[in-house]
């Protein structure tokens, strides 16, 4: 056995953790079991070392579960995979934004990107939305500390979007000829 006391402790207080957070997911139709919870917490260790991060306390997946739970693009059947996912991409991008954003703010920054613009695609996330932000950061962009990390992927966003209001305007014109 090559685990420590400490390492193995750390450990069931890390999955105790992360099934407490069902109490506020089943509320959304979705829960993890203790086998998803145990595949988080190991998928966590193998991202920390590949990352080269070290982490103590309970770690970032009951943080990423609360600001996700709600989301219109996770439900029981990608729930465990897209949580391990999203968790990988934040240590990646914590690393990429070289610390320089808190916790919260990326989550938020994540969380807002994945519903608005990504609508759930990961790899949109992770290429686009959170490359774009991180190279904005590492050149000195601070901005988000006013805004928690909310409302900033637009000064960044290098694709035109179309404009609801436009498109609505544009069907009525072609809907009365």
């Amino acid at each position: 056995m090559d685990d420590n006391w400490l390492a193995l402790l750390q450990r069931q207080n890390q999955i105790k953790e992360i099934m407490e957070t069902n109490q506020t997911t089943a509320k959304y139709g979705i829960a993890l079991s203790e086998q998803d919870a145990k595949l988080i917490v190991a998928e966590r260790n193998n991202t920390l070392r590949e990352q080269r991060r070290v982490e103590f306390g309970p770690g970032i997946a009951g943080k990423i579960v609360y600001e996700f739970c709600d989301s219109a693009y996770i439900d029981q059947n990608n729930y465990t995979d897209t949580i391990i996912q999203l968790q990988e991409i934040f240590y990646l991008y914590k690393n990429e934004m070289l610390d320089e954003i808190t916790d919260d703010e990326l989550l938020h920054f994540m969380k807002e990107q994945f519903e608005t613009v990504c609508f759930g695609d990961l790899e949109y996330l992770a290429g686009t939305c959170l490359n774009n932000f991180a190279q904005a950061i590492r050149a000195g962009y601070s901005g988000f500390r006013r805004t928690d990390g909310y409302g900033e992927y637009s000064k960044f966003d290098e694709v035109n979007r179309w404009d609801y209001e436009l498109y609505l305007e544009t069907l009525k014109e072609l809907c009365w000829r």
